[in-house]
Order: C-alpha cells, then sequence, then structure tokens
C-alpha cells in the first residue's frame, strides 16, 4: 500500500480519493493552484504513484524484449514509456521509464507497482536483473518545468507526449505542432519520500493539488492508466501508439494484434475530449455513460474543471459514432451536454494502402 503524504499536513489541504488518496486534491483554491501549474509556478505531489526499480547488466535489453518500446539504446537520462500487454495485445501495465546508467525506474500507478514487480520477478529466468518495489521509499512531484531543486544529479522523467518518438504513429486528426498537449510539458521528479517536504520548500515553488495536475492533463489529451485505460484498452484506441509503441522493433507479447490492428483493421473505440456543460455546479462521475440518440455508446473515463475552459473531459466511444455527434452524459439523474473534440480518428488503423484519411504518417 502506497505511503500517506506528509504533505497532507500542509495548511488547506484536503485529501483526495480513488487513485489519488494519499495525496492532496488541492489545498484550498484549485484554481488558482491549476494557473500556477500550468505557468511553472508550483509543482504537485505524486507520491500516491509507485516505483519500480530494475537493475543488473541485462536491463535493458531484458526490459526491451518483455515490452512494447524499444529500450536497448536508452541512454542514462532519456525518458521513454512502454506497454506490458497480454497476447490479445491488451494493455497489462504502463510504465513511464528512465534509466541512470546503473538503474532503470519504472512509474507506475500506486497500485500497479507490487503486482508488476511480481509479474517482473517471475520473467527474470536466468537473466542478470534485479526487480524491486521501491514505491515505500521513493515519491515524486511533478511539474510543467525544469526545477532548480531537486534537480542537480536526480532522476527525472520527461513525459514524451504529444511527440511521435521513433517507430511511432500518430493516431490524431490534428498535426503533432498543433496538438494541445504541446501547451503541457510534463516532468516527474524522483525524491527520497523521506525527504519529500524539505524537497518541495526547496524547489521555492507554491503546492498544487492533483486536481489541477489533472485538468492540464485532460486538456492535453494525455491518456493515465486504469482512467483511460480498461481490461480490453489496446494503445491505438488511446492514440498511445505515438509514444509507447515502437512499430519496427523485434517480438513482444501483443505485438501480432498491435501490427494487425495497425496495418489491416480498425481499433474497436476511440478516445475523445469533451466540454461539458458548466451551467450545474457539479461534475459527471468517471464511469458515467455517454449516450447519443438515447444509445450508450461510451463512457467517461476521466473529469476536470479546467480554470479557462470550464468543465471537460475525456471519454472512450465506440469507433462508429458520428464524430459530429453531440453527445449526453448521463449521471444518474443528472444529464450534461457534451460537446465532442476528436483526438483519436473514426478512421484510425489499416495504414496499409491507405491513400487518405485524417490520419498523418510522422515526420
Amino acid at each position: 500500500m502506497t505511503p500517506r503524504s506528509p504533505l497532507l499536513s500542509r495548511p488547506g489541504a484536503v485529501e483526495g480519493g480513488g487513485a489519488d488518496a494519499g495525496v492532496a486534491s488541492h489545498y484550498g483554491d484549485p484554481f488558482r493552484e491549476q494557473r500556477l501549474l500550468a505557468a511553472g509556478e508550483a509543482v504537485v505531489d505524486l507520491s500516491q504513484r509507485g516505483v519500480v526499480t530494475v537493475s543488473g547488466p541485462d536491463r535493458l535489453s531484458w526490459l526491451n524484449t518483455l515490452s512494447s518500446q524499444l529500450l536497448l539504446d536508452l541512454r542514462p537520462g532519456r525518458s521513454s514509456e512502454t506497454l506490458l500487454l497480454t497476447v490479445q495485445g491488451r494493455i497489462e501495465y504502463a510504465a513511464h521509464v528512465v534509466d541512470d546508467g546503473a538503474t532503470t525506474w519504472l512509474i507506475t500507478e500506486g497500485g500497479e507497482a507490487a503486482p508488476l514487480a511480481a509479474w517482473l520477478e517471475r520473467m527474470k529466468f536466468m537473466l542478470r536483473v534485479e526487480v524491486a518495489d521501491a514505491t515505500e521509499a521513493w515519491a515524486m512531484l511533478g511539474s510543467t518545468t525544469t526545477l532548480p531543486a531537486p534537480g542537480g544529479n536526480a532522476v527525472v522523467w520527461e513525459d514524451p507526449w504529444p511527440t511521435v518518438v521513433p517507430g511511432g504513429y500518430s493516431y490524431a486528426v490534428v498535426d503533432e505542432h498543433e496538438h494541445p498537449g504541446r501547451e503541457r510539458p510534463w516532468f516527474e521528479y524522483l525524491v527520497p519520500r523521506a525527504d519529500l517536504d524539505a524537497a518541495v520548500s526547496a524547489t521555492g515553488r507554491a503546492l498544487a493539488g492533483s486536481l489541477a495536475a489533472e485538468a492540464l492533463r485532460i486538456a492535453a489529451w494525455r491518456p493515465r492508466p486504469g482512467f483511460e485505460t480498461d481490461e480490453k484498452t489496446i494503445p491505438h484506441e488511446l492514440d498511445l501508439m505515438r509514444t509507447a509503441v515502437h512499430l519496427a522493433k523485434g517480438c513482444y507479447k501483443g505485438q501480432e494484434t498491435i501490427a494487425r490492428v495497425h496495418n489491416l483493421g480498425h481499433p474497436p473505440r476511440r478516445l475523445t475530449f469533451l466540454h461539458l456543460d458548466g451551467s450545474q455546479h457539479t461534475l459527471p462521475a468517471p464511469g458515467s455513460p455517454v449516450l447519443s440518440e438515447g444509445r450508450t455508446v461510451g463512457r467517461v473515463t476521466s473529469v476536470g474543471h479546467h480554470y479557462e475552459m470550464g468543465p471537460i473531459a475525456l471519454a472512450v466511444l465506440k469507433r462508429s459514432v458520428d464524430a459530429s455527434a453531440v453527445l449526453l452524459v448521463q449521471d444518474g439523474d443528472e444529464a450534461y451536454a457534451a460537446g465532442q473534440e476528436v483526438i483519436v480518428a473514426p478512421d484510425a488503423g489499416q495504414v496499409v494502402g491507405r491513400a487518405s484519411g485524417f490520419l498523418k504518417a510522422p515526420r
């Protein structure tokens, strides 16, 4: 179980819930915190996240054979993102990856660290690798800018989103340079958990809560494991082909499905961005059904209140949903009108022989 953050003792701290339990959802003024975080003037406590370490001379070649991303030549300090898939190509684990020259750090959702470490331990065989769940020893701070402290020699993961990394492919309807994720650079700093409080003070930045970080993530169309994913999710549906999958690397579990859908088929669902009706004083809960003409066509996966755009959400819809349809989010007796902004193109996939369409190949 992830330890409770010492930063919850800071004035005004209100603890979050669900996957963000154990850290503050806000410190008294969520919108101010969000503006400061967007401007690079605040940091957010990410100590609810999990940390798995892999050391030993075979660590990168071993992880490369298991996961969707090319990690063989990951240089110290360079960041990546990878997925561990089922045989059917469904996302089982997702990790932010950074190597410091001796250890590969895998940053996960808090509840995923222990099962991921156990899964990796079973896959070691005779290789020279050591796996550890380091969540109790290490915490994280998130920021939209580089920090003067705890920088230095600290291990830092820089989010590649929304760049189309080598070997990746964009499933979005917008050009990479027009992607809203460009407005949200993101860095995650690994900090010894015992030093977390002092590390925040050393940055000279204000504290923002998880509500601020989530609103900026949603606005950047950035999927989050356990939120946008479920037991059926394949990477194509969430535009994760751009950052987490290398289409030309060697074999790994699930590769056949990845290649088949990309080259010959279409993902059955697609991620979309929703502008929600702001006339109500509430927000729909994640998991609420999304309706079109009275039929359920998907579900809301993440919800936030953006300091400029108002109520916003991410949702996963059936691929067949009309991209121009006005949608309705139903949460119990409350209904919220929702205008959709397409993220993953309805005609995504089937790139073999493609002459035209929504998709644009990476440069």
